[in-house]
């Protein structure tokens, strides 16, 4: 029975963990040794393609994602235009780390057109400013000034957005977030327009060892199995939660796209999981993350427990320090209301 009946009937195909596969009378098959490929990779990779409508590529995390894409397919000297209010450690990554090879790292509004760059790097509901660029002008603007575009698509899944089909040439997901969906398993993907892109990050991985393991691809494997019914239940619960926000008195501002956002209204029918909020302080911060019941007071993203933490503890310099992100989970919205409206 192979891995597609098995996905039919419900079922995920058995973790194989073997490092080492025999020849073929004499010659190596598509899984001689793990490093360069093994059976669960390539179902989740065959998945995540079909998905995002492009040749995914997998890796154990999303920053080794974005390392690959960046040394694999840029040359030293090259400049990354990313998008302000976006996840701090890509930034952190390209501006620092990686800044030591020669990478040139920018920063830009994304709601405005993006600068000169040899790649634009947009983050539609942006993590955790929830900004959401005007993508198909982005991208026109980027690819006429000479850029490559990729589109961190983590929040939104391509259950909501697929930024191939508006001219990417890449999209990359920490599928440890809304791909999983359940707190388990670290993996990256990146999914490529081009299949020659696929083919180099496919040799970079190779030879640089930036290998997911067959263990977190199964389980990505079967928390894509409830992907159409997380993703749909999950975006809901943060839209009521951000409306109930609005009116709250310890709340300055709730920032989500589906709040009235016309630009993001032309991209997506819903929003996803996550929604930042400001309360007056540190302090109230603080006060909330202690007084929790039901939601998580811990970090990440997508799964189906909500979570919720203060983020100037991560990024002191790019946020105001009573920003609180809110990822929603599957729980019922008024076991989460009540407990919120509590902690406020």
């Amino acid at each position: 029975m192979d891995a597609k009946t098995l996905l039919a009937m419900g079922r995920t195909p058995a973790v194989q963990r073997a490092t080492i596969h025999p020849f073929d009378r004499g010659e190596p098959g598509p899984f001689y040794y793990q490093r360069a490929a093994h059976p669960v990779g390539l179902e989740a990779e065959r998945l995540l393609g079909e998905l995002d409508g492009g040749d995914a590529v997998l890796f154990p995390s999303g920053m080794g994602a974005i390392t690959s894409l960046v040394l694999a397919l840029l040359t030293p000297g090259a400049t990354v235009a990313v998008a302000d209010g976006g996840y701090y450690g890509t930034h952190g990554l390209l501006a620092g780390e990686l800044s030591r090879w020669g990478l040139k790292t920018i920063t830009f509004d994304q709601t405005a057109p993006p600068p000169t760059a040899d790649l634009v790097w947009l983050e539609p509901c942006s993590n955790p400013m929830l900004t959401f660029p005007d993508l198909d002008a982005a991208i026109e603007t980027a690819r006429a000034n000479g850029a490559r575009v990729a589109v961190d698509n983590t929040v939104l899944s391509p259950l909501l957005l697929r930024p191939l089909d508006h001219g990417a040439d890449f999209v990359l997901h920490s599928a440890s977030k809304i791909l999983g969906g359940h707190h388990d398993a670290i993996l990256g993907v990146v999914v490529c327009a081009d299949e020659a892109d696929a083919a180099r990050l496919r040799q970079f991985r190779t030879a640089s060892g930036i290998v997911a393991a067959p263990d977190p691809a199964w389980l990505l494997i079967r928390g894509l199995k409830t992907l159409a019914v997380r993703v749909p239940r999950q975006s809901a619960a943060a839209l009521e939660l951000a409306r109930r926000l609005q009116r709250h008195p310890a709340v300055s501002i709730v920032r989500y796209p589906g709040l009235d956002n016309p630009v993001a209204a032309k991209y997506v029918d819903a929003f996803g999981p996550l929604l930042s909020f400001d309360v007056a302080d540190a302090d109230h911060a603080a006060h909330v993350e202690r007084s929790l019941k039901l939601i998580e007071n811990a970090t990440s993203l997508g799964g189906v427990t909500s979570t919720l933490e203060a983020r100037a503890r991560w990024e002191p310099e790019r946020v105001p320090p009573g920003l609180l992100r809110l990822s929603a989970g599957l729980e019922d919205i008024e076991d989460l209301w009540a407990d919120l409206d509590r902690a406020l």
